[in-house]
C-alpha cells in the first residue's frame, strides 16, 4: 500500500511521528477504501500519544488551521482536498442506557477492537520504522475479498454497546453489496430494540445513505428481515403483505415499492426523488378496499399519501422545506402521467399536468417510468411506447403554450382596475375562469386574449369596464 501513501501529507505525518517519538497510523474507512479502490477524502489518523498535540504540529507544518474538539479528544484539519482527523489511541466501555462510551487511553490493539467492523479496523503504519505496513488483526482484508460484514468482537456486544452500528452494518452491506455475517444478522435481530436509544437524526442519516446505495432494496430487505424497519419506519413496513378475498389478491406493495426504488436508482441519484419513490404508494394500506365484482382498489391513495408526507418527514427528522414539498407534489401527481398514457392524450390534460408539475415534470416522468413493474413484456412495451407519446406531447404543448410555472397574463389587480371593484369574490371567480380557459385551450396564453376574455366574463356577472384598457 506504500504506493497509495505518496500524498505529501503522509510524509509530513511520518516526519512528525519520528520527531515526537510516537507511532501514527491511518485507520478505518480510508484504509478500507484503498483496498476497495474507492475514492476517499476523509482520513482518520490514530496516534499512540496525544492526538491533539500531534494534529497541531501537523497543522503548523502545513500552515493550516486546526479545529480542536477537547470533549472528544480529537482534532481536525483540512488540507487541499483532504479532511484529516487525529485522535489518540483509546479503548471504550459502555453503559446499558447510552451509546456514548467511557473513553480511556489505549493501545493500537485497543483502538482496533473498538471499531465496528473488521473492514473498518484496518490500519496502515505512517511512522518511519513501519511505514506502509498493514496491521489487520481481525481478518479485514479477507472479509473484503469475501464481501463480508463482520464485527471484530462478539456481534451482540458490539451492537448492544452502540446500536447505531446495526444501521451501519446494513448501510455498508447496501453500499458495497456485501453479505452480513450470519452471527451478526442474528445479533441485529436480538438487539434491534436498542436502536430506540439512538437519536432520530443519526438513524435517518444512515437511512438516507441506504437510499443512496446503488441498489437500495438490498438495505431495505435487510431492515425488514431483521425487524428494524417496523421500529424505525412502520409506515413502510405496513406496505408488506398480500390479502386474498374470493380468490383475488393484490400485489405486495412493499416489494413493488422496492422495485420502483431500484428502477429509479438506475436513472437518478437524487435523494428526494428516491424518497418520492419510497412514499408514492405509502397510503395504499389505508385506502385498500375490496369491491365485489371488481377486486381490490386503492382509490385516493395519491391524495392521502401526499397528506401523509409532512408527518413522515417530521417523524424521521427530514427537512420540512422545499424538499418535502417536492416529494409531496410527486406523490400527489404520480398517477397522472400513467393515466394519460392509457387514454387519448388531449392538449388540455397535458396543459393541466404541466401547470401542476411545473419544473418538476421531468422528475415526475422518471418516477412514473420507474413505477412500471409488470413482468408482462407486452404491457411493458405498450406502457413505454405510450410514455414516449406523453413526453412528446408535453414537449409540444410546452413549446406552444408556455404553461410550465404559469403566471396569469391578467392579475387580480388588473381585474380590479378594469372594472373599478375592490378585492373580493368576483375577482377570484374571474381569475379562475381565465386559468381554466387557458388550460382548456379556449383562449391563448397571452395578455390580449386574456383581457378580452376578462371583459366578456365580467359582463356576464354584471360588471362594466371603467378603465380604458383592453390591452397594454
Amino acid at each position: 500500500m506504500i504506493q497509495h501513501l505518496q500524498h505529501p501529507v503522509f510524509k509530513i505525518v511520518s516526519a512528525i511521528a519520528e520527531k515526537q517519538g510516537v507511532e501514527a497510523y491511518a485507520i478505518g474507512g480510508f484504509v478500507r477504501d484503498l483496498y476497495l479502490s474507492r475514492p476517499s477524502k476523509d482520513i482518520d489518523i490514530v496516534v499512540l500519544g496525544n492526538g491533539i498535540a500531534f494534529a497541531e504540529a501537523v497543522g503548523a507544518k502545513l500552515r493550516v488551521q486546526v479545529s480542536v474538539f477537547k470533549n472528544f479528544g480529537t482534532a481536525m484539519l483540512k488540507y487541499q482536498d483532504l479532511e484529516i482527523e487525529f485522535v489518540g489511541a483509546r479503548k471504550e466501555s459502555y453503559r446499558a442506557d447510552s451509546r456514548k462510551p467511557i473513553v480511556e487511553n489505549g493501545t493500537l490493539e485497543d483502538d482496533q477492537k473498538r471499531r465496528d467492523f473488521t473492514i473498518n479496523a484496518l490500519a496502515i503504519a505512517l511512522h518511519p520504522a513501519q511505514y506502509g505496513e498493514l496491521i489487520d488483526p481481525f481478518g479485514g482484508i479477507q472479509d473484503i475479498a469475501g464481501k463480508l460484514i463482520r464485527t471484530p468482537l462478539d456481534p451482540a456486544e458490539t451492537f448492544s454497546d452502540d446500536p447505531l452500528r446495526i444501521m451501519r452494518a446494513i448501510r455498508f452491506a447496501s453500499q458495497l453489496n456485501f453479505e452480513i455475517d450470519p452471527a451478526a444478522i442474528e445479533a441485529i435481530k436480538t438487539t434491534a430494540e436498542r436502536i430506540r436509544i439512538v437519536s432520530q437524526e443519526r438513524i435517518t442519516d444512515e437511512l438516507n445513505k441506504i437510499i443512496l446505495s446503488p441498489k437500495p432494496s438490498v438495505g431495505f430487505k435487510l431492515l425488514f428481515d431483521t425487524g428494524l424497519l417496523k421500529i424505525i419506519f412502520p409506515q413502510m413496513q405496513n406496505l408488506y403483505g398480500v390479502e386474498i378475498v374470493k380468490g383475488k389478491g393484490h400485489k405486495d406493495n412493499f416489494y413493488h415499492t422496492l422495485q420502483v426504488l431500484d428502477n429509479l436508482s438506475e436513472t437518478s441519484d437524487d435523494l428526494w426523488l428516491r424518497w418520492a419513490a419510497i412514499l408514492h404508494d405509502i397510503a395504499k394500506p389505508a385506502t385498500k378496499r375490496f369491491e365485489p365484482g371488481h377486486g381490490w382498489t386503492f382509490h385516493g391513495h395519491e391524495d392521502k399519501g401526499a397528506r401523509m408526507v409532512p408527518r413522515i418527514f417530521a417523524q424521521l427528522k427530514l427537512p420540512l422545506n422545499e424538499k418535502m414539498k417536492f416529494v409531496q407534489k410527486l406523490v400527489q401527481l404520480h398517477l397522472r402521467p400513467i393515466v394519460l398514457s392509457q387514454e387519448i392524450i388531449t392538449d388540455s390534460a397535458v396543459r393541466r399536468l404541466l401547470f401542476e408539475a411545473g419544473d418538476d415534470i421531468e422528475a415526475l416522468m422518471l418516477l412514473c417510468k420507474a413505477d412500471i413493474t409488470t413482468k408482462n413484456e407486452y404491457k411493458i412495451k405498450k406502457y413505454r411506447n405510450n410514455f414516449e407519446l406523453v413526453q412528446q406531447k408535453l414537449k409540444d404543448v410546452e413549446e406552444r403554450d408556455r404553461i410550465r410555472n404559469w403566471q396569469p397574463p391578467v392579475t387580480g389587480l388588473d381585474i380590479m382596475e378594469l372594472f373599478g371593484i375592490p378585492e373580493g369574490r368576483e375577482v377570484g371567480i374571474i381569475k379562475n375562469q381565465i386559468r381554466e380557459a387557458i388550460l382548456d385551450g379556449h383562449i391563448g396564453n397571452d395578455r390580449d386574449a386574456a383581457i378580452a376574455y376578462t371583459i366578456a366574463k365580467g359582463e356576464e356577472i354584471g360588471l362594466k369596464v371603467v378603465a380604458n384598457r383592453k390591452s397594454d
